[in-house]
């Protein structure tokens, strides 16, 4: 009996010590170890093997006026990275086309044209840009852009189109004059409606709000069945990101008033762009047309980070009667980001990335996925903002840079998660796949790749 007690004893303190090792292995560390660099340098090449699913980019040549609905003002302040003598742009020319120089002096710069002229020519029509999207293991690139050019395979560049200029029908004089930057932007929001009436077939708007109502419907479905997969905003560039929720009675007054004439207050713009902003949302959750919106910094000097924070956007995510609309906030809310994750508690709304691993190098980059990989990381998605910068340093130079800081944070992300011991990396690999390709193909109901 004896005998039976002592094994007893020794089987429990045997099975104690068990879960209480299971206990010190389950619980996370403060502090990564000094085994990351080679976690890390295990996770990197297969990262690399994953075909991405570009979410925000803005492909297209630098003469192309449809490759954004808007234009950069001119000398406007940009970040030091994301200005165009950033030296790592010279080892993305080395890396796609074989640049044989160390800078972008005239002369050196003349060689990358040239190339890239006899690489048009080698791949003509959509091959070009497949070729670079294959160069870079991308499957698939969201094209945001105005219009879809003939140079773009549709199969691969999946069509976002802007949806702001709904919001300005009236006479901007206001509007236009209130900085430098809306000088520039403004107009091509008139430019852009235009083009919407021209693809509609009708020379003036309505006269009847409801039938102004039917008019952007209608452009709607025309741009999902010409390929759009989701509609996109920019408005944190014109107006606040706070939207008020007036009833449809004063908007179609302040509407029928104004669409023949005159310029409305400040405060009465605001009212029916604030009803049409809530009225396209509604539109995107019967069309199934996600709802893209800018949410970081942007371009220009005028940009006002303040009133287009993020969080302005609250009442409208968790609003109930947007429940089966999709939305993607575009960049993040950068540099509102660890605020912004937060929105992704809600079961319709997501993250993507881009401009945030272009503004930000890779040591910085990786804290902010790995705080959202912590947080929501089915949530999360990647893109690159790839734009083209000029004639010399086009789409493709920033679609490299952009590939590969994300994948680079990503790896680094990752090995500081194992070996906190917060995940296996077996786990990690799922969650890699996840954010560079899987989550937001499933926004999309098989319509891409």
């Amino acid at each position: 009996m004896k005998r039976y007690t002592r094994a007893l004893c020794r089987a429990s303190v045997i099975l104690l010590l068990a879960d209480f090792s299971t206990l010190l292995f389950a619980q996370a560390r403060p502090l990564p170890g000094p085994d990351v660099p080679q976690i890390y340098q295990r996770l990197l090449p297969q990262i690399e093997k994953i075909p991405a699913f570009d979410h925000h980019a803005h492909p297209g040549y630098a003469d192309d006026p449809d490759v954004d609905a808007m234009a950069a003002p001119p000398n406007a302040s940009e970040a030091l990275r994301t200005r165009d003598d950033n030296p790592e742009l010279v080892a993305a020319a080395k890396a796609l086309f074989g640049y044989p120089y160390n800078d972008f002096s005239a002369e050196h710069a003349k060689w990358l044209v040239n190339k890239k002229e006899e690489l048009k020519k080698q791949y003509p029509g959509t091959q070009y840009f497949d070729m670079i999207l294959d160069k870079i293991n991308t499957e698939s690139s969201v094209a945001n852009r105005a219009m879809m050019p003939d140079y773009l395979d549709p199969q691969r560049f999946p069509w976002v189109f802007f949806a702001d200029s709904f919001m300005w029908p009236f006479n901007n004089e206001r509007e236009t004059g209130r900085n430098p930057d809306e000088g520039v932007y403004i107009p091509l929001q008139e430019k852009m409606l235009h083009r919407w009436m021209q693809q509609q077939n009708i020379s003036n708007l309505p006269a009847n709000f409801d039938d102004y109502l039917k008019f952007i419907s209608q452009v709607l479905e025309t741009n999902k069945s010409k390929g759009g997969i989701a509609m996109k905003f920019e408005v944190a560039y014109f107006r606040p990101t706070t939207f008020s929720d007036p009833p449809k009675s004063k908007a179609q007054d302040i509407y029928e008033r104004f669409v023949v004439g005159g310029i409305p207050t400040e405060k009465e713009y605001r009212t029916f762009q604030d009803y049409i902003f809530r009225y396209l949302v509604l539109e995107g959750g019967r069309l199934h047309l996600p709802v893209h919106i800018h949410t970081a910094v942007g371009i220009g000097d005028y940009f006002n980070l303040s009133k287009s924070n993020i969080m302005n956007l609250e009442s409208v995510l968790r609003d109930p009667r947007y429940a089966s609309t999709t939305f993607v906030m575009i960049h993040g809310g950068y540099p509102l980001e660890r605020e912004a994750i937060w929105l992704a508690a809600m079961k319709n709304v997501y993250l993507d990335s881009s401009f945030g691993e272009l503004a930000q190098y890779p040591s910085a980059f990786k804290d902010t996925l790995k705080m959202w990989l912590e947080t929501f990381p089915d949530k999360i998605t990647f893109g690159t903002d790839c734009f083209p910068y000029n004639q010399v340093l086009g789409a493709e130079e920033s679609y490299w840079l952009g590939a590969q800081s994300s994948r680079m944070a990503l790896a680094a992300a990752l090995a500081e998660m194992i070996s906190e011991g917060e995940i296996t990396e077996t786990r990690a690999m799922e969650l890699a796949h996840a954010y560079l390709h899987d989550t937001a193909v499933k926004l999309y109901d098989g319509r891409v790749h």
